[in-house]
């Protein structure tokens, strides 16, 4: 059976990890395509439970610089090695794109079907970053979890991090990695 070029995009979907992420990144109306792909999700009662929140430029070093404190307030005694790490985070890729679920508490759609929307958001907005001919790769990591990091980030009530996407041309090639087998994953229901 032919497999169409649709099909293939996804076999061929990829990490690349954010350490192997460099300029250039995409001007601004590429962003701007590659968002428009990642809007077309499935979203129960036509929500949006999501936005988009651009990190770049020096935003992405002042970024790395509070983790860096932060980092040194949750744990004091933390490492050398895992400040500097932290500090680096966000300034490798020359973008990072925070997918911010927006969810609306006690809606006749439940808050989980809204974070999934949202999900899809960042895993529609990593195809499209690479069928543009960038790498891109999907973290979250402490930071998307903290207080004090979503207050810095203007984030609102109801709303949270469902990931950082970063994304720039990629500086190796993609490794694959292996993969599950479907066949071992499903399985029948008999009533």
């Amino acid at each position: 059976m032919p497999i169409s070029p649709a099909l293939e995009a996804l076999d061929q979907r990829r990490s690349v990890p954010s350490m192997q992420l460099g300029e250039p990144g995409p001007d601004e109306a590429t962003l701007l395509r590659m968002l428009q792909s990642a809007v077309r999700v499935p979203d129960h009662g036509k929500l949006v439970p999501f936005r988009f929140l651009r990190i770049a430029g020096d935003a992405r070093h002042a970024l790395g610089e509070f983790l860096a404190a932060r980092t040194l307030q949750r744990d004091p005694d933390a490492p050398a090695a895992a400040v500097e790490k932290d500090r680096l985070r966000f300034s490798r890729a020359p973008l990072v794109v925070a997918v911010i679920a927006r969810l609306q508490s006690g809606h006749k759609v439940p808050e989980q079907e809204q974070l999934l929307t949202a999900g899809c958001a960042c895993f529609a907005l990593l195809q499209a970053a690479q069928a543009l001919g960038f790498g891109a790769q999907w973290l979250t990591a402490w930071m998307a979890y903290d207080p004090e990091v979503t207050r810095l980030l203007g984030l609102g009530e109801g709303e949270r991090i469902a990931g950082f996407i970063h994304i720039g041309t990629p500086r190796m090639e993609a490794p694959e990695r292996e993969r599950p087998d479907p066949r071992v994953l499903l399985s029948d229901w008999n009533p």
